[in-house]
């Protein structure tokens, strides 16, 4: 719950893309995260700062294309402002859409106290655009900013001299005869509105992705193998010389082995969060978005959810918070349970430690499970459609991807990533290493007869029927649960590989795609849906990714009798289930279509 500033409050507000976010973090020192496509900022987010030696309180909304919304980002923003009435309504346009965007401004500045800021106004002026912000100051009668160019203490300084005059200044009216203007499409937006062109482009620029990252001698697979042998020689070698047994198993198969095998796959991870960053700053995926529309309207989704679709590729619980701004709770809905079959980036890991034993190119390994995932998604979406779904998005510009913003959100990752690593992940390491080595009567021990032996020897049932009959698999396909990184970071320091056929292995990873994603995205996903509906989702996933690991199992190894024995069981149980409904409703039989 935020504290209420005693100075003036700020509402940045505009259309999506416009550049609030960077606004937000120029003036407040924020963090919030700004990108080149809608849904970026999917709520609220307030701190205060000082300007002008007054303490203010400065609230960053989603973006707004309409008053009359349908999304929930736009109903949220439209009724934040309408509570917050006495607030100074800052107005973030950029130069390139500003005729579209004033209307909407005369829309919620209305009567109200009101600054114009304008952001890429380089950008504008390059593709032969021009703007006089002192000539629109003075036909829309209240301060204008012109924000290029100024960054953090600049910024504050420009806008702080501006803040008096808006707040001693006429409440805001749009001149009625300023009406928008329209605008043609450029020669490079025909090509990517083209999808004979931009769809090849789209999985052309996949495919190189996952070369460079995975393949064999590359970047990627080059920087891998440099901190693994890190870990295993450089590391590993000093801890052997421990004498002390407890101390040395602690680090040489505890600590190092498990932070190693997840550490490790950092350099491809931040290589895969590159490529998604880069087409996301330039523009490219709102076109994607617009080509797509057609194929997702089958589906019941629309062209909007393909962002919240990619950006599963790199957080799951970060997608679905994004998913706000999707048109409607169905198509949230829709789309929340289609991510986690979208490989997030720390389910690579897992896929790399698995790859190996099925497959002797990791690059053709990973890429066929991150297209299983995206076909399974897509069967989710179809399975669960029911009618048609609109579609209304703002063409974000196109523009070349600006360097420092794109290190900026690799160093970011890298640093959430390393946090994560250092806490929920490590504590679970240590944790498990703790349980494994001693027993009951605190004794240093062997693995089986260790502490969580006990607890555990019952869950090796799970995955007997792929062939992976030992409690320890077990333990770290369900520590999955708690992050991803964790199943690694388990086989890692049990087996230090996986000692298993290919057929198992190839199983496994399907489970661990198909299952139940982190606490994290549960937790989001009750945000969204409410915890009952994110909890029962949850379980059924995890469910139904257990027996698709089996019937991926027996078709490899053409066990299809042993399968439909399995299965028996949930058919009668089902068959008994109907029967009993059935029974129960006889005389109102419209009851069970209602």
């Amino acid at each position: 719950m935020r504290e209420r500033a005693q100075g003036l409050e700020l509402l940045l507000v505009g259309n999506p893309n416009a550049g609030k976010s960077t606004l937000f973090n120029s003036l407040t020192g924020g963090h919030a995260k700004v990108g080149n496509w809608h849904g970026v900022t999917v709520g609220e987010l307030s701190k205060e700062t000082v300007l002008g030696g007054e303490r203010c309180l400065v609230t960053d909304l989603p973006g707004i294309y309409s008053t009359r919304g349908m999304s929930m980002e736009e109903r949220s923003a439209c009724e934040y402002i309408e509570k917050h009435p006495e607030a100074l309504l800052v107005f973030v346009g950029e130069c390139a859409t500003l005729p579209r965007a004033l209307p909407l401004f005369g829309e919620l500045g209305k009567g109200r106290k009101c600054l114009l800021v304008l952001t890429k106004r380089r950008q504008f002026e390059r593709a032969g655009g021009k703007i006089d912000a002192d000539e629109l100051s003075r036909i829309l009668g209240i301060p204008v900013l012109d924000a290029e160019g100024f960054r953090g203490k600049r910024l504050k300084e420009r806008l702080s001299l501006l803040l008096k005059d808006a707040s001693e200044g006429e409440t805001f009216s749009l001149p009625p005869s300023y009406a928008p203007a329209r605008e043609g499409l450029s020669r490079a937006d025909r090509w990517l509105l083209n999808g004979f062109f931009c769809i090849p482009l789209f999985f052309g620029i996949l495919v190189f992705t996952f070369w460079v990252t995975f393949a064999p001698g590359l970047l990627g697979d080059t920087l891998k193998s440099l901190i693994t042998r890190f870990f295993e020689e450089t590391l590993g070698g000093l801890a052997g010389k421990i004498s002390s047994p407890v101390m040395r198993s602690f680090l040489a198969d505890g600590l190092l082995k498990s932070l190693g095998s997840v550490l490790c796959f950092l350099p491809q991870i931040v290589l895969l969060f590159f490529f998604l960053t880069v087409m996301e700053e330039s523009g490219f995926l709102s076109r994607l978005a617009i080509l797509t529309d057609g194929v997702f309207s089958k589906l019941g989704l629309n062209g909007r959810a393909v962002f919240s679709l990619l950006m599963g590729f790199g957080c799951s619980a970060a997608a679905i918070l994004t998913t706000r701004g999707l048109d409607d709770k169905r198509i949230q809905r829709r789309v929340i349970l289609c991510l986690p079959y979208i490989s997030c980036s720390a389910k690579l890991p897992v896929y790399l430690t698995l790859a190996s034993s099925f497959f002797p190119d990791p690059f053709l390994a990973v890429l066929l499970l991150y297209v299983l995932g995206v076909g399974l998604a897509l069967f989710v979406a179809f399975f669960l459609k029911s009618g048609e779904a609109s579609f209304v998005l703002e063409l974000a510009p196109l523009q070349f991807p600006r360097p420092a913003y794109v290190v900026k959100a690799l160093l970011f990752q890298v640093k959430q990533f390393i946090i994560k690593l250092g806490t929920v992940i490590l504590a679970f390491f240590l944790a498990s290493w703790l349980l494994s080595s001693f027993d009951v009567h605190l004794r240093f021990c062997g693995v089986e007869e260790s502490i969580l032996a006990r607890l555990c020897g019952g869950l090796r049932f799970l995955f007997a029927p792929i062939g992976l009959g030992d409690w320890k698999i077990a333990y770290a396909a369900l520590s999955g649960l708690i992050a991803k990184e964790n199943v690694a970071g388990a086989l890692g320091m049990f087996y230090g590989g996986f000692p298993f056929s290919a057929q198992s292995a190839f199983a496994f990873a399907v489970f661990i795609l198909a299952c139940s994603p982190c606490v994290s995205a549960i937790a989001a996903s009750a945000r969204e849906l409410g915890v009952k509906s994110a909890l029962l989702y949850a379980a059924l996933q995890t469910g139904s990714a257990l027996l698709l690991s089996y019937l991926v199992y027996f078709l490899l190894t053409g066990g299809y009798v042993n399968f439909l024995l399995l299965l028996l069981p949930v058919k009668i149980f089902l068959l008994l289930g109907y029967e009993k409904i059935h029974r129960k409703r006889k005389h109102h039989p419209e009851s069970l279509h209602g």
